[in-house]
């Protein structure tokens, strides 16, 4: 289960990563977090859920975060290419809300290679750039024996470098860091495993 997992996350600087499904935001926040710097988070302004910084509390400082709202899409593209470019910020979070066409994903490539800085894109399920570096499909893993809501399936369906998998992860908030979990059924002290 854990085969991969150090060579896909955390995820390659200076690159734009795609994630899609109900945990993207979460996953998103842990990006922002793990890259120990300010991340900025754009969204369009007809957004209808709203990010709360405290929200995100456990996983990303409120500190550590900065909320900008643009027109339309095409606006938070120019402001998430000059963010990428100028190499100030550690993660660009950008919503996205229609697919992005091979020159805006690679306009994004170039500005994040450029500035050396970390950009993902939260898309929604079944939209896609082929210019990304990767694409995570990420979502809540309920662990029934253990009444535990903080496990996440993280499942990596694209790789420009070929490594693909699945994993559950717990993020550690004491550690500040990811943990890879074994399935429910291979956890030690399962039923129907020895240890």
């Amino acid at each position: 289960m854990q085969s991969g997992f150090p060579d896909t996350f955390p995820l390659k600087r200076g690159r734009v990563h795609e994630a899609c499904g109900p945990a993207a935001p979460v996953f998103g926040a842990i990006v922002g977090s793990m890259l120990q710097g300010i991340t900025l988070w754009i969204r369009e302004e007809r957004a209808h859920e709203r990010v709360n910084p405290l929200g995100l509390a456990t996983v990303l400082d409120p500190a550590q975060l900065l909320v900008a709202f643009a027109k339309n899409q095409a606006d938070s593209l120019a402001v998430a290419e000059e963010s990428l470019r100028e190499g100030v910020l550690s993660c660009v979070l950008i919503d996205i809300s229609r697919p992005l066409n091979l020159r805006e994903g690679r306009r994004l490539q170039l500005a994040a290679k450029a500035g050396g800085t970390t950009g993902l894109c939260l898309i929604p399920e079944g939209m896609g750039s082929n210019a990304a570096e990767t694409r995570w499909r990420v979502r809540p893993a309920f662990d029934a024996e253990k009444g535990d809501s903080t496990l996440m399936h993280w499942e990596i369906i694209k790789n420009k470098s070929g490594t693909i998998g699945a994993w559950d992860v717990q993020w550690s908030q004491k550690a500040r860091c990811v943990h890879v979990v074994s399935p429910v059924g291979l956890r030690p002290g399962a039923k129907g495993t020895t240890g």
